[in-house]
């Protein structure tokens, strides 16, 4: 049923669906790998590309899983794209900040959220017809993300990170889907990052708020 309340499980799917095409866009459009190994396909009524190659999906899917799994926890701040240069160096982070998603207990996850009434009670939620219109609006966004971006260096790889929140504890669990990152992109001689950041959008699904925003180290030359 369109309007039934969904589960929070239901929610971390939708979000982690939404990522899912995120991440597929970012490569499309940042030419991580050659624009004729996508095809066009649509997903929230919006035109998107998707790599075709069987490993680099294998790859995405499993990654979006590990994601999925640590955001039932409760316990991530943000998930964020890397793009990383030939030397290993990251030069953008694209960024999901899902702090604000609700913390449920293990045995909360499949209930049905409810909606909130008058008295303030309950937990808000959307029409799943008005989240994709918002995630639609992420997507048109992100589309064109070059456009507000210097370029950045050919033979460019990408990773998946998350960020846990204060008290989350990391997953260390074997084997091993995580590894430990810088949180941060560059720093200059003065210890201050040295990045630009491009707001994309705020996304707000009931108790489902997510931001995102684009970092970029800053270059002498370009759009950045």
């Amino acid at each position: 049923m369109e309007d039934a309340a969904p589960t929070f499980r239901n929610l971390v799917t939708s979000f982690t669906d939404f990522l899912t095409v995120a991440i597929h866009t970012i490569l499309y459009e940042r030419s991580i790998y050659p624009h004729t190994s996508f095809l066009s396909a649509r997903k929230y009524n919006f035109a998107v590309r998707q790599s075709r190659h069987p490993k680099v999906c294998e790859w995405i899917n499993d990654a979006v899983a590990a994601v999925e799994a640590e955001l039932l926890k409760g316990g991530v701040e943000r998930v964020a794209v890397m793009i990383y240069d030939k030397s290993n160096k990251p030069v953008e982070r694209y960024v999901f900040d899902v702090s604000r998603f609700p913390t449920l207990s293990t045995s909360d996850l499949d209930i049905p959220l409810e909606r909130r009434g008058a008295d303030g009670q309950g937990v808000s939620v959307l029409p799943r017809v008005d989240m994709e219109e918002q995630f639609r609006a992420t997507m048109s966004k992100l589309t064109g993300c070059n456009s507000m971006l210097a370029a950045i260096p050919p033979g460019c790889t990408f990773t998946i990170a998350i960020e846990l929140k204060g008290d989350g504890e990391a997953p260390t669990a074997h084997p091993q889907p995580w590894m430990p990152v810088q949180p941060q992109l560059s720093k200059d001689g003065a210890g201050d990052p040295i990045v630009t950041t491009k707001p994309v959008r705020a996304v707000a699904a009931g108790e489902m708020v997510f931001e995102t925003w684009i970092e970029q180290v800053k270059t002498g030359g370009g759009t950045g």
